[in-house]
């Protein structure tokens, strides 16, 4: 089983209570990550949040995973889900592929069709309606360049005339494509055109309950023809807390070797890779700085359980 780790790229503004995350930390986090053993670590994608009581932003994804990449050398980078309404498909193809050449063949794009409120939508002019039908539209453009170069496709939200990516990265098929997904037409989508499929879960949460979920995939898989080995999952995690800080906040805790049995008990449903996010307060990210080093035992006794 693989392990990675989520690095949070949004914040608030300099007078409110949430600090915003410095590229500085940000990289060192990666490296960290790197050095503790990790096999990935993703990145979130957004643009902004509001209500009547706070303000969020984030740092624009597409330029963090580029830095990462270059900032780093062994780990995988990847998106845990870009934001489909948010690109063109065809860039999106081309910044995966932008991506995995930065890296040297290490980048993951995952995808999903956008889940965040629609405000954000509205203030950056980006269309929010038919999401599920904007991302059918979206996946076939995007596999159909990263993995055969070339690409013609006319719908009803995307078009794609004689699209090429004439230039390629370090992968001949690209970077592998994961689709976010939980409902019943996003596991079909997913099991028709992606190489993997992520979710989530919070730490409250049995491995039992995601059984329906897995159910459905499996399903979706046996209606389009595709064995479900062959599709990867990974889920992201919310939230860890390998340093035992926060006993009240119903968190994923204990010593190492418990802190690997949770995370292996995922591999009962299939899940190959499980993505920590290691909590921290909103006004205090220095916690990451000794939580990333303090799950290298995690990793390793989790490497060690699925080569032995």
């Amino acid at each position: 089983m693989r392990i990675g780790l989520t690095i949070m790229l949004h914040g608030g503004p300099p007078e409110g209570e949430r600090d915003a995350p410095r590229w500085t930390d940000i990289r060192e986090q990666a490296r960290a990550a790197e050095e503790a053993g990790f096999d990935i670590v993703v990145i979130e994608d957004g643009t902004m949040y509001r209500d009547e009581d706070e303000r969020i932003g984030w740092w624009e994804s597409v330029s963090m995973a580029g830095a990462l990449a270059a900032a780093t050398e062994r780990i995988d980078i990847g998106h845990s889900v870009l934001n489909g309404p948010y690109r063109p498909p065809t860039l999106v193809a081309n910044i995966a592929d932008t991506l995995d050449e930065i890296s040297g063949g290490r980048y993951v794009l995952g995808i999903g069709r956008g889940n965040t409120e629609e405000v954000d939508y509205a203030a950056v002019g980006v269309a929010a309606d038919h999401r599920t039908a904007r991302l059918a539209e979206a996946l076939p453009v995007i596999r159909g360049l990263l993995k055969d170069g070339r690409v013609d496709f006319a719908g009803e939200y995307w078009s794609a005339h004689d699209a090429e990516l004439v230039m390629r990265g370090p992968r001949p098929q690209g970077p592998p494509i994961v689709v976010a997904a939980a409902g019943p037409k996003m596991l079909r989508l997913t099991a028709r055109y992606a190489d993997g499929w992520n979710w989530w879960t919070t730490t409250g949460t049995d491995v039992s309950q995601l059984r329906p979920i897995v159910d459905e995939l499996e399903r979706a898989c046996d209606e389009t023809g595709r064995d479900p080995a062959t599709l990867q999952r990974s889920l992201d995690v919310y939230s860890v807390d390998p340093l035992g800080r926060f006993p009240d906040a119903n968190l994923l805790s204990g010593s190492p070797d418990e802190l690997a049995d949770a995370i292996l008990s995922f591999g009962e449903l299939g899940f190959d890779e499980i993505r920590c996010d290691l909590h921290h307060p909103p006004s205090d990210g220095s916690v990451l700085r000794e939580a990333i080093p303090a799950m290298a035992g995690v990793v390793e006794r989790v490497h060690a359980a699925a080569t032995g």
